[in-house]
């Protein structure tokens, strides 16, 4: 099949970085590459991966405002106007190449509007936070994917029903330690619904060196709660996804006190596969993404307390039973054949909701 993969243009595909989406997309667009398909992923200009044919979009500068915000702010008009252009340039090249089907993964209303022709199946990586994209996600007649369990019951109490769970995989780089440093990994987007601050202050209280690793996304939130804690050296900003699974494996833990429900929680399976414990607030998808005992350890929202001694307990664990577990469970065969199962659905246009989910639970009784 000719396969278009649709990207976020609110910033380009960056070989470091802390997008979640942008990573998936490209793991899947490699791993549909490898079985034959022929794939294009459609990005924001200055885009950049390796392994990935490409292309670029060109975008307002403003677009970087429409970035989506996990308070469900609005981004000013100014700014979704030039996303929604720029989105328009992005689906007339998408029309050009004439894919037999779209692995649609923006996070935006004007995304999901403006291929409701296509033979697309949209992919809804966050919660629902943003009142236009949930009132699009409602009126589309093409199929929606959201990525775990708890994010799909986050939709459909939003009134959006009939969604399939794909749940993220992630690479295996092979890299894991039985003896890490005394380092507490913070990675990931650093914003409020993160918890970077707090995630901070445990590594201290544990007797570990934090280590934040990520984009600032949120400046304000930086700079009021996040710069005072840090010392020289605690702060390396963002860095390549193999040298990421590298810290990993040299850290005793990742720390993930979120606070929002968690979609997914992409660097916590990362984490696993490099036999790292992930100790986390127990929130969104981070129970079904970390088995309590086996990959880490979750506690109760808002419990520093209760983090600090988790932490201990998790640098206690098995760290070559956690990096087993991840290879089974959380790598990206399984994403893979799922999302293959359901671009062949939109390819032959079945309307039939029944269909396409049969089609894609046979492909995951199969990879498992």
């Amino acid at each position: 099949m000719r396969i278009a993969l649709v990207a976020s243009l609110v910033s380009p595909i960056r070989p470091a970085e802390a997008n979640g989406p942008h990573s998936v997309i490209i793991d899947l667009a490699r791993g549909l590459g490898a079985r034959g398909h022929e794939t294009i992923v459609f990005a924001a200009a200055g885009s950049f991966a390796r392994g990935v044919r490409l292309q670029e979009v060109d975008v307002d500068p403003l677009v970087h405002l429409a970035a989506v915000q996990a308070d469900g702010a609005h981004a000013p008009e100014l700014a979704q106007r030039a996303l929604a252009r720029g989105f328009e340039r992005l689906f007339d090249d998408v029309r050009r190449f004439s894919p037999d089907a779209v692995s649609q993964h923006a996070f935006d209303a004007s995304a999901i509007r403006l291929s409701e022709d296509l033979p697309v199946v949209h992919t809804l990586h966050l919660p629902p936070v943003d009142a236009d994209v949930v009132g699009e996600a409602r009126n589309t007649s093409r199929p929606l994917v959201t990525v775990s369990h708890a994010a799909n019951r986050d939709w459909a109490a939003a009134g959006v029903h009939g969604m399939h769970v794909i749940r993220n995989g992630v690479p295996d780089y092979g890299t894991w330690s039985a003896t890490p440093s005394k380092v507490a990994l913070i990675a990931g987007r650093i914003s409020p619904e993160k918890g970077t601050s707090t995630a901070i202050k445990v590594a201290r209280r544990s007797g570990l060196t934090p280590l934040v690793v990520g984009d600032i996304y949120d400046r304000a939130y930086f700079d009021r709660e996040v710069a005072h804690l840090l010392k020289e050296g605690d702060y390396l900003g963002p860095v390549s996804r193999r040298r990421l699974s590298g810290l990993m494996a040299s850290s005793a833990v990742l720390l993930m006190p979120v606070e929002w429900e968690e979609p997914f929680g992409l660097v916590a399976a990362e984490a696993q596969m490099a036999g790292c414990p992930v100790v986390g607030y127990r929130r969104g998808a981070l129970p079904e993404i970390v088995i309590e005992g086996v990959g880490g350890y979750l506690t109760a929202p808002r419990d520093e307390d209760a983090l600090v001694a988790a932490t201990d307990r998790a640098q206690q664990l098995d760290r070559r039973a956690i990096r087993e577990r991840a290879i089974r469970d959380l790598g990206l065969e399984r994403m893979v054949n799922e999302y293959e199962a359901a671009l062949m659905l939109a390819h032959h246009h079945t309307s039939s909701l029944g269909a396409w989910r049969k089609r894609i639970e046979r492909s995951a009784s199969i990879a498992s």
